[in-house]
């Protein structure tokens, strides 16, 4: 046999994975895939079908389709023995054999496609084989990662011993009443008053030494990144000319490198507290929760060092069974007391210039009173193979503000939605297939609103899993902070505080 291609696709016809094994142009496949829902024989038994070029043989699985395309020259016994393979191997690595869970493991699915078949002929390989050549569990790959993490370790230790050492001198030298300075030997070169620990995130550390940082005075010379040409400008109206929605560079200091987590603005004092939620939320397209979770994490940052030892007072109304827990390095006993985050060692300051986490609180249910936005998705097939689909949101919790809410509609390949009535905006992404729903503000003014709109050639599956995004400065958790105040004397502290809640994952499916 020569096996042209593999794909798992809906009934509708709609492709979520497919994998070529000869050479072949990207139109010449997706015409096959888009021919082969138009040609299944209704009423037979059949599981293949076959044209002037090719032959389909697909086996039903729930309410997809696994499709292998051959030759017409070769074997259908073969052809029906690899197909059963393929079969079997989608249980093996997705949960459920829903569309969301084969998008999600479609690498894997690929990378075992790829052991059953070699440039369009079948491998003498069964689904044990396949599982460890995916796997690739190799002996000689751990021994070389045990050494690399001792290697790593050794070097860790001995840059704190050189920090400790740097430290101690430092500080005999200022016993002696000399200004310290470690010249070439120490590698900072003269001017080491300048010297700052390195800032963490997670970490609160006390009595630690942390190991110099050396920032250059020169400024360094080499190319400049991020600069806009003129085939920058030129792409970016190429894509708004095809109706995609171009999205404006963010700065710098509105998104940390390497997290998602939205950064809101506001005034920074000497004593910043942050209080971060992010939301993970699946529910089911006909109701229930399937997954509910909150994680919440409050960041101490101290500017100056008179105010590093302080006590920060909190206030918790929450009654819905949060789970709170403190930094090691916190004050139980006193926040349980009096609800105040404060070092177990009072005489010792907060860590300066570093972003501290200090307290974390975690609400999981599935109750769906705990979800803040509610969505309704209800698609109706028309008579004539389209759907009408009727979107609602309601916002349960009023005392939440939610801006720049996108609501994202997945849509039929080559599906162009008609839009009847929409409350706020809509974009309709042709490249991605999506049609988002925009809403600049939800609150306890406009808690509700719909989007109406028909596609042509589809189905109820074919709008679902639904992802939703937004912002918020208003905490889910009944929990703020209401002062800050120093240890020696309870004196309020100037302080600032900004709150985010942002979803994480959130998905009606």
């Amino acid at each position: 046999m020569v096996l042209i291609a593999a794909a798992v696709c809906t009934k509708a016809g709609k492709t979520i994975v497919s994998r070529q094994f000869v050479e072949m142009t990207k139109p010449r496949i997706e015409g096959l895939l888009a021919a082969f829902p138009k040609l299944i024989p209704t009423g037979t038994q059949h599981t293949f079908v076959e044209t002037d070029s090719v032959r389909y043989v697909y086996q039903p699985i729930e309410r997809l389709y696994m499709l292998l395309i051959t030759t017409r020259a070769s074997n259908i016994l073969e052809d029906l023995e690899t197909l059963r393979l393929f079969a079997r191997i989608i249980p093996e690595y997705c949960k459920s054999l829903e569309e969301s869970e084969i998008t999600e493991n479609a690498f894997n699915l690929i990378f075992a496609f790829d052991e059953i078949v070699a440039l369009g002929y079948r491998e003498s390989v069964n689904l044990s084989q396949i599982r460890t050549f995916v796997e690739m569990d190799s002996h000689e790959e751990k021994v070389y990662q045990a050494v690399r993490q001792t290697q790593e370790r050794e070097a860790k230790l001995k840059m704190r011993e050189k920090a400790k050492e740097l430290q101690r001198q430092k500080m005999e030298a200022i016993k002696r009443g000399i200004k310290p300075s470690f010249g070439s030997s120490g590698g900072f070169g003269a001017n080491t008053n300048n010297y700052t620990p390195p800032a963490t995130s997670t970490d609160l550390v006390v009595n630690e030494v942390k190991a110099p940082t050396y920032t250059p005075t020169q400024k360094p010379r080499g190319m400049k990144l991020g600069g806009k040409g003129k085939d920058v400008e030129s792409f970016v109206d190429q894509l708004k000319s095809e109706g995609e929605k171009v999205i404006a560079a963010i700065s710098n200091n509105s998104l940390q490198p390497g997290t998602k987590t939205p950064q809101i603005k506001s005034d920074v004092d000497d004593v910043h507290l942050r209080l971060e939620e992010k939301l993970i939320v699946r529910m089911g397209r006909d109701g229930g929760v399937q997954q509910f979770e909150v994680l919440g994490l409050v960041t101490l940052h101290i500017g100056d060092e008179k105010y590093g030892r302080i006590r920060v007072q909190l206030e918790n109304k929450d009654t819905r069974g949060v789970q709170l827990q403190t930094h090691p390095q916190v004050d139980k006993e006193l926040f349980k007391l009096k609800s105040q985050i404060g070092l177990k060692q009072s005489g010792k300051p907060f860590p300066l210039r570093s972003d501290v986490g200090v307290l974390k609180w975690r609400l999981q249910g599935t109750e769906e009173s705990f979800v803040p936005l509610l969505i309704n998705c209800w698609p109706s097939e028309t008579g004539d193979g389209g759907c009408d689909v009727n979107i609602e949101y309601e916002l349960a919790h009023a005392n939440l503000e939610l801006a720049d809410v996108n609501i994202n509609i997945p849509l039929p390949i080559g599906g162009a939605p008609i839009v009847g009535e929409c409350d706020g905006t809509y974009v309709h992404e042709q490249r991605r297939n999506q049609l988002v729903w925009s809403l600049p503000l939800i609150d306890s003014s406009n808690k509700t609103g719909s989007l109406e709109f028909t596609v042509a050639r589809s189905i109820p599956d074919d709008f679902f899993p639904l992802s939703v995004s937004f912002t918020s400065r208003t905490s889910y958790a009944s929990i703020k902070i209401i002062d800050a105040l120093s240890v020696e004397d309870d004196s309020p502290v100037k302080y600032s505080v900004e709150s985010v809640l942002y979803p994480d994952k959130y998905e009606i499916v």
